[in-house]
Protein backbone atom coordinates (compact mmCIF):
# COMPACT_ATOMS: atom_id res chain seq x y z
CA UNK A 1 0.00 0.00 0.00
CA UNK A 2 1.60 3.72 -1.10
CA UNK A 3 1.42 6.06 1.79
CA UNK A 4 -0.54 8.80 1.72
CA UNK A 5 0.35 11.82 -0.52
CA UNK A 6 0.96 14.54 2.67
CA UNK A 7 3.30 11.85 4.34
CA UNK A 8 5.76 11.80 1.51
CA UNK A 9 6.32 15.35 0.60
CA UNK A 10 5.91 16.52 -3.10
CA UNK A 11 5.25 13.90 -5.75
CA UNK A 12 7.83 13.66 -8.37
CA UNK A 13 7.94 12.97 -11.75
CA UNK A 14 11.43 11.50 -13.04
CA UNK A 15 12.89 10.67 -16.07
CA UNK A 16 15.79 8.60 -17.05
CA UNK A 17 17.86 9.04 -19.83
CA UNK A 18 20.47 6.46 -21.27
CA UNK A 19 22.50 5.29 -24.29
CA UNK A 20 23.74 2.06 -22.40
CA UNK A 21 20.13 0.40 -23.21
CA UNK A 22 19.68 -2.99 -24.97
CA UNK A 23 17.00 -5.72 -24.76
CA UNK A 24 20.32 -7.74 -24.01
CA UNK A 25 21.79 -5.45 -21.82
CA UNK A 26 22.75 -5.47 -17.80
CA UNK A 27 23.69 -2.99 -15.44
CA UNK A 28 22.19 0.11 -16.08
CA UNK A 29 18.79 -2.02 -17.90
CA UNK A 30 18.66 -3.66 -14.90
CA UNK A 31 18.78 -0.65 -12.79
CA UNK A 32 16.22 1.46 -13.92
CA UNK A 33 13.73 -1.48 -14.18
CA UNK A 34 14.54 -1.88 -10.98
CA UNK A 35 14.38 1.63 -10.43
CA UNK A 36 10.11 1.77 -11.81
CA UNK A 37 9.22 -1.19 -9.83
CA UNK A 38 10.07 0.38 -7.43
CA UNK A 39 8.76 3.64 -7.90
CA UNK A 40 5.31 1.45 -8.42
CA UNK A 41 4.92 -0.70 -5.29
CA UNK A 42 6.55 2.13 -2.99
CA UNK A 43 5.76 5.49 -3.86
CA UNK A 44 3.33 7.91 -6.07
CA UNK A 45 6.22 9.23 -8.15
CA UNK A 46 5.82 9.03 -11.81
CA UNK A 47 8.93 7.87 -14.11
CA UNK A 48 9.58 8.54 -17.52
CA UNK A 49 12.54 6.71 -19.24
CA UNK A 50 14.16 7.47 -22.64
CA UNK A 51 16.42 4.77 -24.44
CA UNK A 52 17.39 4.04 -28.26
CA UNK A 53 15.30 1.63 -30.13
CA UNK A 54 14.20 0.47 -32.99
CA UNK A 55 11.42 2.72 -33.71
CA UNK A 56 9.88 5.54 -32.30
CA UNK A 57 7.17 5.10 -30.14
CA UNK A 58 6.00 4.73 -26.51
CA UNK A 59 5.22 2.27 -24.05
CA UNK A 60 2.80 3.41 -21.57
CA UNK A 61 2.37 1.63 -17.82
CA UNK A 62 1.26 2.03 -14.53
CA UNK A 63 2.41 5.61 -13.68
CA UNK A 64 5.68 4.86 -16.23
CA UNK A 65 6.20 5.46 -19.78
CA UNK A 66 9.00 4.26 -21.70
CA UNK A 67 10.36 6.41 -24.83
CA UNK A 68 12.09 4.76 -27.51
CA UNK A 69 13.42 7.02 -30.42
CA UNK A 70 14.82 5.67 -32.86
CA UNK A 71 18.67 5.02 -33.18
CA UNK A 72 21.08 3.16 -35.48
CA UNK A 73 22.92 -0.10 -34.03
CA UNK A 74 26.38 -0.06 -33.61
CA UNK A 75 26.54 -3.47 -32.12
CA UNK A 76 24.78 -6.85 -33.39
CA UNK A 77 25.99 -9.10 -30.82
CA UNK A 78 25.25 -6.67 -27.95
CA UNK A 79 22.45 -4.73 -29.61
CA UNK A 80 23.30 -1.01 -28.44
CA UNK A 81 22.17 1.57 -29.93
CA UNK A 82 23.59 5.38 -30.47
CA UNK A 83 21.28 8.31 -29.72
CA UNK A 84 21.56 10.87 -32.38
CA UNK A 85 17.96 12.46 -32.67
CA UNK A 86 18.84 14.91 -29.91
CA UNK A 87 15.38 16.69 -30.80
CA UNK A 88 13.48 14.22 -29.84
CA UNK A 89 14.29 14.47 -26.52
CA UNK A 90 13.81 17.99 -26.48
CA UNK A 91 10.16 17.52 -27.71
CA UNK A 92 9.67 14.69 -25.21
CA UNK A 93 11.40 16.71 -22.12
CA UNK A 94 9.19 19.82 -23.24
CA UNK A 95 6.41 17.31 -23.41
CA UNK A 96 6.43 15.95 -20.04
CA UNK A 97 8.32 18.87 -17.89
CA UNK A 98 10.07 16.20 -15.37
CA UNK A 99 10.72 17.20 -11.80
CA UNK A 100 14.42 15.44 -12.29
CA UNK A 101 16.49 14.18 -14.99
CA UNK A 102 18.86 11.86 -14.65
CA UNK A 103 21.55 10.85 -17.09
CA UNK A 104 23.77 7.93 -17.62
CA UNK A 105 25.58 9.08 -20.37
CA UNK A 106 29.17 10.89 -20.38
CA UNK A 107 28.65 11.41 -24.46
CA UNK A 108 26.27 13.87 -26.37
CA UNK A 109 23.25 12.51 -24.58
CA UNK A 110 25.40 13.56 -21.06
CA UNK A 111 25.55 17.48 -22.24
CA UNK A 112 21.99 17.20 -24.27
CA UNK A 113 20.53 16.68 -20.63
CA UNK A 114 22.40 19.27 -19.45
CA UNK A 115 21.30 21.90 -22.10
CA UNK A 116 17.58 20.79 -21.55
CA UNK A 117 17.67 21.17 -18.00
CA UNK A 118 19.02 24.59 -18.26
CA UNK A 119 16.28 25.59 -20.88
CA UNK A 120 13.23 23.72 -19.52
CA UNK A 121 14.85 24.77 -15.55
CA UNK A 122 15.01 21.13 -14.76
CA UNK A 123 17.66 20.09 -12.57
CA UNK A 124 20.30 17.31 -13.87
CA UNK A 125 21.91 14.44 -11.98
CA UNK A 126 24.68 12.13 -13.37
CA UNK A 127 25.19 8.55 -12.78
CA UNK A 128 28.64 7.47 -13.18
CA UNK A 129 28.16 3.97 -14.41
CA UNK A 130 30.91 3.78 -16.27
CA UNK A 131 34.92 4.68 -15.56
CA UNK A 132 35.02 5.48 -19.26
CA UNK A 133 38.94 7.64 -19.06
CA UNK A 134 40.26 3.80 -17.86
CA UNK A 135 37.97 1.47 -19.54
CA UNK A 136 38.52 3.15 -23.05
CA UNK A 137 41.02 5.35 -23.25
CA UNK A 138 43.85 4.29 -21.29
CA UNK A 139 45.13 1.06 -23.77
CA UNK A 140 45.70 4.20 -26.67
CA UNK A 141 47.09 6.19 -23.81
CA UNK A 142 49.59 3.70 -23.45
CA UNK A 143 50.03 3.05 -26.79
CA UNK A 144 51.19 6.76 -27.70
CA UNK A 145 53.22 6.27 -24.08
CA UNK A 146 55.43 9.12 -22.44
CA UNK A 147 54.05 12.55 -23.07
CA UNK A 148 51.05 12.09 -25.60
CA UNK A 149 49.86 9.37 -23.10
CA UNK A 150 49.84 11.83 -20.28
CA UNK A 151 48.28 14.94 -23.16
CA UNK A 152 45.15 11.91 -23.44
CA UNK A 153 44.77 11.12 -20.03
CA UNK A 154 45.07 14.47 -18.93
CA UNK A 155 42.39 15.51 -21.95
CA UNK A 156 40.21 12.77 -20.35
CA UNK A 157 39.99 13.87 -16.49
CA UNK A 158 39.20 17.35 -17.98
CA UNK A 159 36.81 16.31 -19.75
CA UNK A 160 35.16 14.37 -17.17
CA UNK A 161 35.79 17.17 -15.17
CA UNK A 162 33.57 19.82 -17.25
CA UNK A 163 30.67 17.69 -17.80
CA UNK A 164 30.32 16.05 -14.56
CA UNK A 165 30.41 19.64 -12.64
CA UNK A 166 27.19 20.70 -14.67
CA UNK A 167 25.02 18.42 -13.06
CA UNK A 168 23.27 19.10 -9.56
CA UNK A 169 24.74 16.33 -8.68
CA UNK A 170 26.96 13.18 -9.93
CA UNK A 171 25.79 9.94 -8.52
CA UNK A 172 28.69 6.75 -7.96
CA UNK A 173 28.28 3.31 -7.15
CA UNK A 174 31.87 2.95 -4.96
CA UNK A 175 33.45 5.37 -2.56
CA UNK A 176 36.30 4.95 -4.13
CA UNK A 177 35.95 5.74 -7.43
CA UNK A 178 33.95 8.63 -5.75
CA UNK A 179 36.97 9.78 -4.28
CA UNK A 180 39.13 9.80 -7.06
CA UNK A 181 36.22 11.97 -9.05
CA UNK A 182 36.76 14.63 -6.27
CA UNK A 183 40.79 14.45 -6.70
CA UNK A 184 40.16 15.21 -10.54
CA UNK A 185 38.07 18.56 -9.58
CA UNK A 186 34.10 16.65 -9.33
CA UNK A 187 33.06 17.96 -6.00
CA UNK A 188 29.48 17.26 -6.70
CA UNK A 189 29.86 13.68 -6.13
CA UNK A 190 27.26 11.09 -3.67
CA UNK A 191 28.12 7.70 -3.41
CA UNK A 192 25.26 5.77 -4.06
CA UNK A 193 25.78 1.87 -4.58
CA UNK A 194 23.60 0.11 -6.75
CA UNK A 195 21.53 -2.80 -5.69
CA UNK A 196 20.05 -6.77 -5.84
CA UNK A 197 16.75 -8.56 -5.84
CA UNK A 198 17.08 -10.88 -2.80
CA UNK A 199 13.97 -12.19 -3.69
CA UNK A 200 15.59 -13.60 -6.29
CA UNK A 201 19.03 -13.98 -5.77
CA UNK A 202 19.80 -16.14 -3.30
CA UNK A 203 21.48 -18.92 -1.52
CA UNK A 204 19.74 -22.32 -2.60
CA UNK A 205 22.23 -25.33 -2.64
CA UNK A 206 19.64 -27.68 -3.22
CA UNK A 207 19.06 -26.64 -7.11
CA UNK A 208 23.07 -26.62 -7.94
CA UNK A 209 23.24 -30.58 -8.97
CA UNK A 210 20.31 -30.11 -11.52
CA UNK A 211 21.63 -27.23 -12.79
CA UNK A 212 24.93 -28.37 -13.31
CA UNK A 213 23.37 -31.91 -14.80
CA UNK A 214 21.50 -29.84 -17.63
CA UNK A 215 24.54 -27.77 -18.26
CA UNK A 216 26.56 -31.16 -18.43
CA UNK A 217 28.97 -30.69 -15.93
CA UNK A 218 30.41 -33.35 -13.82
CA UNK A 219 29.95 -33.27 -10.33
CA UNK A 220 33.69 -33.79 -9.78
CA UNK A 221 34.28 -30.77 -12.01
CA UNK A 222 35.02 -27.14 -10.44
CA UNK A 223 32.88 -24.96 -12.53
CA UNK A 224 33.88 -21.27 -12.92
CA UNK A 225 31.38 -18.70 -14.06
CA UNK A 226 31.47 -15.25 -16.05
CA UNK A 227 28.54 -13.41 -16.58
CA UNK A 228 28.71 -9.84 -18.56
CA UNK A 229 29.80 -8.58 -21.91
CA UNK A 230 32.98 -10.24 -24.04
CA UNK A 231 34.43 -6.54 -24.53
CA UNK A 232 38.01 -5.27 -23.86
CA UNK A 233 36.47 -3.32 -20.73
CA UNK A 234 35.54 -6.56 -19.30
CA UNK A 235 39.04 -7.80 -19.87
CA UNK A 236 37.66 -11.25 -20.88
CA UNK A 237 40.21 -12.09 -23.27
CA UNK A 238 42.47 -12.79 -19.85
CA UNK A 239 39.99 -14.76 -18.53
CA UNK A 240 39.58 -16.85 -21.75
CA UNK A 241 43.84 -17.09 -21.57
CA UNK A 242 43.64 -17.90 -18.58
CA UNK A 243 41.11 -20.80 -18.88
CA UNK A 244 43.29 -22.27 -21.82
CA UNK A 245 46.40 -22.63 -19.23
CA UNK A 246 44.46 -24.22 -16.71
CA UNK A 247 43.16 -26.65 -19.13
CA UNK A 248 46.43 -27.13 -20.49
CA UNK A 249 47.82 -27.88 -16.52
CA UNK A 250 44.11 -29.87 -15.42
CA UNK A 251 43.02 -30.82 -18.10
CA UNK A 252 39.91 -32.18 -16.84
CA UNK A 253 39.16 -30.25 -13.54
CA UNK A 254 37.61 -27.31 -14.76
CA UNK A 255 34.53 -26.22 -16.54
CA UNK A 256 33.79 -22.73 -17.72
CA UNK A 257 30.24 -21.39 -18.03
CA UNK A 258 30.56 -18.18 -19.89
CA UNK A 259 26.59 -15.92 -20.14
CA UNK A 260 26.75 -13.06 -22.40
CA UNK A 261 27.83 -11.68 -25.85
CA UNK A 262 29.86 -8.78 -27.60
CA UNK A 263 33.46 -8.15 -29.65
CA UNK A 264 35.25 -11.09 -28.20
CA UNK A 265 33.01 -13.67 -29.18
CA UNK A 266 35.61 -14.87 -31.82
CA UNK A 267 38.29 -15.28 -28.76
CA UNK A 268 35.52 -17.57 -26.74
CA UNK A 269 34.56 -19.24 -30.24
CA UNK A 270 38.15 -20.08 -30.63
CA UNK A 271 38.82 -21.35 -27.03
CA UNK A 272 35.82 -23.67 -27.36
CA UNK A 273 37.21 -25.47 -30.17
CA UNK A 274 40.24 -25.79 -28.52
CA UNK A 275 38.88 -26.56 -24.50
CA UNK A 276 35.92 -29.23 -24.31
CA UNK A 277 35.01 -27.68 -20.77
CA UNK A 278 33.80 -24.23 -22.14
CA UNK A 279 30.22 -23.64 -22.31
CA UNK A 280 28.02 -19.97 -23.59
CA UNK A 281 24.78 -18.74 -23.09
CA UNK A 282 24.49 -16.02 -24.89
CA UNK A 283 21.99 -14.03 -22.80
CA UNK A 284 20.02 -15.51 -20.38
CA UNK A 285 16.92 -12.90 -19.94
CA UNK A 286 15.27 -14.81 -17.00
CA UNK A 287 16.49 -13.52 -13.65
CA UNK A 288 15.58 -16.64 -11.79
CA UNK A 289 17.37 -19.06 -14.41
CA UNK A 290 20.52 -16.44 -14.06
CA UNK A 291 20.12 -17.05 -10.05
CA UNK A 292 20.26 -20.54 -11.17
CA UNK A 293 23.57 -20.56 -13.11
CA UNK A 294 25.28 -18.49 -10.15
CA UNK A 295 24.31 -21.25 -7.13
CA UNK A 296 25.90 -23.93 -9.24
CA UNK A 297 29.07 -22.66 -10.06
CA UNK A 298 31.42 -23.06 -7.45
CA UNK A 299 33.73 -19.61 -8.22
CA UNK A 300 32.28 -16.14 -9.99
CA UNK A 301 35.60 -15.07 -11.88
CA UNK A 302 35.91 -11.50 -13.34
CA UNK A 303 38.85 -10.75 -15.01
CA UNK A 304 37.22 -6.41 -15.42
CA UNK A 305 39.68 -3.51 -13.46
CA UNK A 306 37.87 -1.22 -14.68
CA UNK A 307 34.72 -1.83 -13.16
CA UNK A 308 32.45 0.95 -11.30
CA UNK A 309 30.59 -1.43 -9.05
CA UNK A 310 30.37 -4.86 -10.47
CA UNK A 311 26.51 -5.69 -10.46
CA UNK A 312 26.80 -9.59 -11.57
CA UNK A 313 29.58 -9.72 -8.15
CA UNK A 314 27.29 -8.46 -6.02
CA UNK A 315 24.36 -10.70 -7.95
CA UNK A 316 26.11 -14.15 -7.37
CA UNK A 317 27.49 -12.96 -3.84
CA UNK A 318 23.77 -12.83 -3.13
CA UNK A 319 23.67 -16.34 -4.32
CA UNK A 320 26.20 -17.44 -1.84
CA UNK A 321 28.68 -18.20 -4.93
CA UNK A 322 32.16 -16.29 -4.07
CA UNK A 323 34.08 -13.95 -6.39
CA UNK A 324 37.36 -13.90 -7.98
CA UNK A 325 38.67 -10.78 -9.56
CA UNK A 326 42.29 -9.17 -10.02
CA UNK A 327 43.21 -7.13 -7.66
CA UNK A 328 42.47 -3.05 -7.78
CA UNK A 329 38.98 -3.53 -9.20
CA UNK A 330 35.95 -1.34 -7.89
CA UNK A 331 33.65 -4.36 -7.21
CA UNK A 332 32.00 -4.57 -4.06
CA UNK A 333 33.20 -7.23 -2.60
CA UNK A 334 32.05 -8.74 0.88
CA UNK A 335 34.27 -11.38 1.43
CA UNK A 336 37.95 -12.03 1.72
CA UNK A 337 40.16 -11.38 -1.36
CA UNK A 338 43.40 -12.76 -0.43
CA UNK A 339 43.40 -15.39 -2.87
CA UNK A 340 42.86 -12.81 -5.81
CA UNK A 341 45.28 -12.12 -8.79
CA UNK A 342 47.72 -10.10 -7.97
CA UNK A 343 48.49 -9.28 -11.66
CA UNK A 344 46.51 -8.45 -15.13
CA UNK A 345 47.83 -11.14 -16.39
CA UNK A 346 46.16 -15.01 -17.67
CA UNK A 347 49.08 -16.48 -15.55
CA UNK A 348 48.21 -14.71 -12.84
CA UNK A 349 44.35 -15.26 -13.22
CA UNK A 350 45.11 -18.84 -13.48
CA UNK A 351 47.20 -18.92 -10.90
CA UNK A 352 44.35 -17.44 -8.58
CA UNK A 353 42.00 -19.83 -9.72
CA UNK A 354 44.12 -23.06 -8.71
CA UNK A 355 45.12 -21.54 -5.62
CA UNK A 356 41.22 -20.61 -4.65
CA UNK A 357 40.58 -24.62 -4.12
CA UNK A 358 42.71 -24.33 -1.00
CA UNK A 359 39.62 -21.64 0.47
CA UNK A 360 36.24 -22.53 2.05
CA UNK A 361 34.56 -20.78 -0.85
CA UNK A 362 30.89 -21.74 -0.16
CA UNK A 363 31.91 -20.77 3.84
CA UNK A 364 33.20 -17.01 1.71
CA UNK A 365 29.92 -16.94 0.03
CA UNK A 366 27.61 -17.70 2.44
CA UNK A 367 28.97 -15.02 4.72
CA UNK A 368 28.97 -12.77 1.16
CA UNK A 369 24.92 -13.61 0.86
CA UNK A 370 24.26 -12.69 4.35
CA UNK A 371 26.26 -9.21 3.48
CA UNK A 372 24.30 -8.35 0.67
CA UNK A 373 20.92 -9.16 1.61
CA UNK A 374 21.57 -6.75 4.64
CA UNK A 375 23.48 -4.03 2.88
CA UNK A 376 22.19 -4.01 -0.93
CA UNK A 377 18.41 -4.60 -0.91
CA UNK A 378 17.42 -2.60 -3.72
CA UNK A 379 14.42 -1.13 -1.54
CA UNK A 380 17.10 0.49 1.50
CA UNK A 381 19.07 1.69 -2.17
CA UNK A 382 16.22 3.61 -3.82
CA UNK A 383 15.23 4.90 -0.10
CA UNK A 384 18.20 7.07 0.24
CA UNK A 385 18.25 7.57 -3.87
CA UNK A 386 15.12 8.89 -3.94
CA UNK A 387 16.10 11.66 -0.65
CA UNK A 388 19.00 12.84 -2.80
CA UNK A 389 16.45 13.67 -5.74
CA UNK A 390 14.05 15.06 -3.48
CA UNK A 391 17.06 16.88 -1.91
CA UNK A 392 18.22 18.05 -5.28
CA UNK A 393 14.97 18.95 -6.42
CA UNK A 394 14.42 21.28 -3.58
CA UNK A 395 17.37 23.09 -3.55
CA UNK A 396 17.30 24.00 -7.37
CA UNK A 397 13.82 25.11 -6.74
CA UNK A 398 15.05 27.30 -3.34
CA UNK A 399 18.09 28.44 -5.34
CA UNK A 400 20.74 26.89 -3.52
Amino acid sequence: MLPPADTIGHLLKLCDITQFYSPVSGGVKRYVHEKIAYLQDATADEHILIIPGAKTECIRGNRSRIYHVRSPLVSRASRYRVLLNLRALDEILEEEQPDLIESADPYQVGWKAVAAGDSLRIPVVGFYHSHFPEAYLRGAANAFGGAGGRLMMNLAQAYVRKLYSRYQATLVPSERLADLLRHWGVMNVRNVHLGVNSDIFFPQPDDAVATRAELGVPQHQRLLLYVGRLAGEKNTQTLFRAFDLLRKTDPDGFCLLVIGDGPQRGELARLREQCAGVKWIPYCPDSATLARYYRAADLFVHPGIQETFGLVAVESQACGTPVLGIRGSNMMIRHRQDFWAEANTPSALAEAITASGQFDLPGLGAAAARAMRHEFSWPSVFEKLFSIYREVVSSYRSGS
